[in-house]
């Protein structure tokens, strides 16, 4: 599945699962654009500069209004608790497995 693909089918999952979430006027991303960017923060792992770097040069199509690094970060910050919903509560085998996701 191409990437494009898959973050168009996460962001819908994501979209549908929160639900009309209010939207200030001085916003530039939806609450499920930054949930989106949280998950595939998560997934893709490492440090927040190069993942803003991959996003922005690779994905700017899908997040046209992407905001700088700083403002970026900061709505992580803010949207952290919407992020709780996706999580899976761990499991015994969830510690015990040191390879992760695969």
């Amino acid at each position: 599945m191409p990437q494009d693909e898959f973050i168009t089918r996460l962001f819908c999952s994501i979209d549908q699962e929160l639900g009309p979430v209010k939207k200030y006027d001085d916003e530039m991303l939806y609450a499920s654009e930054v949930v989106t960017l949280l998950v595939l923060f998560a997934i893709n792992g490492g440090k927040f500069r190069a993942f803003y770097r991959w996003i922005n040069y690779n994905h700017r199509c899908l997040f046209p209004k992407l905001p700088e690094m700083t403002r970026l970060s900061r709505l992580f910050q803010a949207h952290q608790g919407y992020l709780k919903r996706f999580l899976v509560a761990p499991t015994t085998l969830s510690i015990i497995d040191t390879y992760g996701i695969e």
